[in-house]
């Protein structure tokens, strides 16, 4: 892609970041994005549709690099931690996207694609370290587990980052493998 369409591009997705910090996207017109970006309206409209366009396309490309934050072929030893700790990293490096994310309408959309990428993980080393699990009670367990997962890492979110990484891995394994009997009464 040509330098000049990367960061025409670039410019835009700031823009439009710091103006969802400050206000809703119901608020937010392509008009402001322009003006703030110093573009006229055909070059956003050459790669956009329109601000839930532009959103979408964000949101891809930020679940594209959680894909590509955790290896394609993980093998028997790569943990729950391991693997919450790749996608953590990428979360602490896209602050201000993540909070976004995790504060617009949509959202749901956004969560599904990282529940469908953990699910693919899990699923694959479950069936790996436990073949008479069922399919139906692999299910159960990764609604159980990602669900409470997605909880934690919210509640990170709304908290701003307050702990590092390998804290909320942790907190993550230790929920996902004990449950919160030995998370609540550590000893």
């Amino acid at each position: 892609m040509d330098r000049r369409i990367k960061y025409t591009k670039k410019i835009i997705r700031n823009t439009f970041i710091d103006l969802l910090l400050e206000k809703d996207i119901k608020k937010i017109t392509v008009s402001e994005i322009c003006k703030l970006s110093d573009i006229n309206r055909a070059t956003f409209y050459r790669y956009y549709l329109d601000v839930y366009d532009l959103l979408d396309k964000i949101e891809d490309d930020f679940v594209s690099e959680l894909k590509e934050a955790v290896p394609s072929n993980t093998n028997v030893d790569y943990s729950v931690s391991s693997f919450t700790k790749d996608l953590l990293t990428v979360f602490l490096s896209n602050k201000e996207l993540v909070k976004i994310l995790f504060n617009t309408n949509n959202n749901v959309y956004f969560l599904n694609d990282i529940l469908e990428l953990a699910y693919d993980k899990c699923k694959q080393k479950w069936q790996n370290d436990l073949p008479n699990l069922s399919d139906e009670d692999i299910e159960y367990a990764s609604v159980f587990i990602f669900n409470g997962a997605l909880g934690v890492v919210n509640y990170w979110v709304k908290n701003d980052f307050d702990k590092d990484v390998d804290e909320v891995a942790e907190i993550i394994e230790r929920l996902s493998y004990f449950g919160t009997h030995k998370f609540i009464y550590k000893k």
